[in-house]
């Protein structure tokens, strides 16, 4: 499929790279300015063009629409359900509010507090294909969504630490992490357990936990402890050159307060293993800066994304979809 379209054109912005060939983002703008850059016009544009949007986000794994006049939350939701996917149900630990039919706020935690790279709900059984972020109100500084061609970490890590890689991936890998009782803004992980699994029933939130593939343990304090075994290392997807992702939250979630990540067996990982990945990921990343009216569509199996502290006001809004 052609590289190009004629209903865009291609731009450039601050922090892009060329990862492998691939320019990420792949900045579309519209062809002439002041023409055509309204969402009306932008819509029409992505309906036509739906396929060939499709395989760019898969070849570039990330793209960003800038210059077309995307204003709110309606005007966002109206571009993802021109596209048709489908959409999937946040489940974690970060605070996040409903805002208009398939629009949520971002991770509503502390502007101040880095959120760390991942791949969305790489924990969960179902996870999302595509993150879609829309930028409503840019921070004053700060406050990039830097993100990481997840086969970079992994390359990387194989050459450096090939046994206790292949450790991890023969054993598997464990994690636990707390929902509170109730919410808490404060933290990034502050989303009580009544939101996480969408119920205020205890048994209900088992159960659907134990679709999701956890395991759960009550605490005297009213929140709950998930439990999630036999998870892997990496994953290979269809369609994306054979690469082997890094599709773990080993460095986000081991010893933290409110969440760890061992080997399936209980072995320990390493504390110089998990350093250097950290230090490997962020040499590895994209400072992506954002703009007002920008929409950026992330491959979730290809890229891990985090947030940068910021000076306030920030609104970052998004959607995620199978």
């Amino acid at each position: 499929m052609e590289y190009t379209c004629k209903d865009f054109k291609v731009g450039k912005c601050k922090g892009q790279k060329v990862v492998d060939g691939e320019s990420m983002p792949l900045v579309l703008e519209p062809v002439e300015p002041n023409k055509g850059d309204d969402v009306e016009s932008l819509l029409s544009v992505l309906k036509k063009n739906k396929e060939w949007f499709d395989e760019m986000i898969t070849k570039n794994s990330a793209v960003l629409l800038r210059g077309f006049n995307v204003e709110n939350a309606e005007d966002f939701n109206e571009i993802i359900e021109a596209f048709g996917w489908d959409d999937i149900r946040y489940v974690g630990p970060a605070p996040r509010t409903h805002v208009y039919k398939r629009v949520w706020t971002a991770n509503e935690g502390p502007l101040t507090q880095f959120i760390y790279y991942h791949h969305e709900m790489v924990l969960i059984k179902e996870f999302p294909k595509k993150v879609i972020l829309f930028c409503e109100t840019p921070p004053p500084e700060g406050g990039e969504t830097p993100f990481v061609p997840s086969f970079r970490v992994t390359e990387r890590m194989m050459k450096e630490f090939p046994e206790a890689v292949e450790e991890m991936e023969t054993k598997g890998l464990t994690y636990s992490f707390i929902a509170l009782s109730k919410n808490d803004i404060s933290s990034m992980r502050g989303r009580g357990w009544e939101d996480t699994f969408g119920t205020s029933d205890r048994a209900e939130a088992e159960r659907r936990a134990k679709a999701l593939g956890m395991e759960m343990e009550w605490l005297p304090n009213g929140g709950v402890k998930a439990i999630l075994k036999s998870r892997g290392l990496t994953k290979v997807f269809e369609g994306r050159k054979g690469r082997k992702m890094w599709f773990n939250t080993v460095v986000g979630m081991h010893g933290k307060e409110h969440s760890s990540a061992t080997m399936a067996d209980g072995t320990e990982i390493p504390q110089n293993v998990v350093k250097r990945c950290e230090e490997i990921i962020e040499e590895e990343s994209i400072q992506f800066k954002w703009e007002k009216g920008d929409v950026l569509f992330f491959d979730n199996y290809a890229l891990l994304h985090g947030r940068r502290p910021s000076l306030p006001p920030r609104r970052v809004l998004v959607t995620t979809c199978k």
